[in-house]
């Protein structure tokens, strides 16, 4: 693989029936690529929860995937409403998803945690009742998640 390849998935809010898809997808296309188990599920697992996130707590928005021989990186985007206080959101077991979801098995606040442990490099930065973009970076070679 000498170039790179982006891939780009709408999110819809509530949409339970599809989401996991550009998760799914997107592990297909690195598994295809020859990409190590290793790297795939750790790309799985941040992309499968910046989904979810936009699925339960945005008003829509996208994920996409840019994918070169050296690295993956993921950026989730959303339609509001924000994050009003980050640094709490990335504690584990932090949650705001309402009961509803809870009772589905979601929402048990490991989101943005999962997607920090999985990656090389985070990035977040949200607005209020503008959206929330979530960059996160996966190396191929060199190093693990921090």
């Amino acid at each position: 693989m000498t170039e790179q390849i982006a891939l780009k998935f709408d999110i819809e809010q509530g949409d339970f029936i599809r989401a996991g898809e550009a998760s799914s997808k997107i592990k297909k296309m690195l598994h295809q690529l020859g990409f190590n188990a290793n790297i795939i599920r750790r790309a799985a697992v941040a992309a499968y929860e910046a989904e979810m996130n936009i699925v339960i707590h945005s008003w829509g928005g996208y994920v996409q995937a840019q994918i070169s021989p050296d690295a993956i990186i993921i950026i989730a985007k959303d339609r509001g409403p924000g994050i009003p206080d980050i640094e709490k959101a990335m504690k584990e077991g932090y949650s705001t998803a309402p009961e509803h979801i809870r009772e589905m098995g979601f929402g048990a606040g490991m989101g943005l945690p999962n997607m920090r442990n999985s990656v090389n490099e985070f990035e977040i930065h949200s607005e209020i009742d503008k959206g929330t973009t979530v960059k996160m970076v996966i190396n191929r070679t060199g190093g693990v998640p921090k």
